[in-house]
């Protein structure tokens, strides 16, 4: 599903943007490349904060992610972007939570994102 692109745009950082949307407004919550995990289809984001994000997937699973790297070349110049879609819940308990909790202490839930498409943008 994430090709080698992808999985390098990981290794530099860069700002990720989760979009959410509930009651018909979107919502933006930011993380980091270097906190993102992946594991088969999923991606895993520690959260400590995005109650708001919580909240509109409570009501509405479906996420858009974009993430990028100046350090990666694109289609045409150094830099690229990705846009990821697809269904996410909060894990507050369980091994995905479990070996994020090691890496990253400071998280008290998980965003635990089903990856439907991931598609590069740039």
């Amino acid at each position: 599903m994430f090709t080698e692109k992808f999985l390098e745009v990981l290794k530099h950082e860069g700002v990720v943007s989760i979009v959410t949307c509930a009651n018909n407004e979107a919502h933006v919550v930011n993380t980091w490349n270097s906190f993102i995990v992946i594991e088969g289809d999923k991606i895993l984001i520690p959260a400590a904060g995005m109650r708001k994000t919580q909240r509109n997937i409570e009501q509405n699973d479906d996420v858009k992610v974009t993430l990028g790297s100046r350090e990666v070349e694109g289609y045409q110049t150094m830099g690229t972007g990705f846009l990821i879609e697809g269904t996410a819940r909060f894990l507050e308990s369980g091994p995905e939570f479990d070996r994020m909790k090691q890496k990253l202490s400071f998280l008290n839930r998980v965003l635990e994102i089903t990856v439907k498409s991931a598609k590069q943008t740039l």
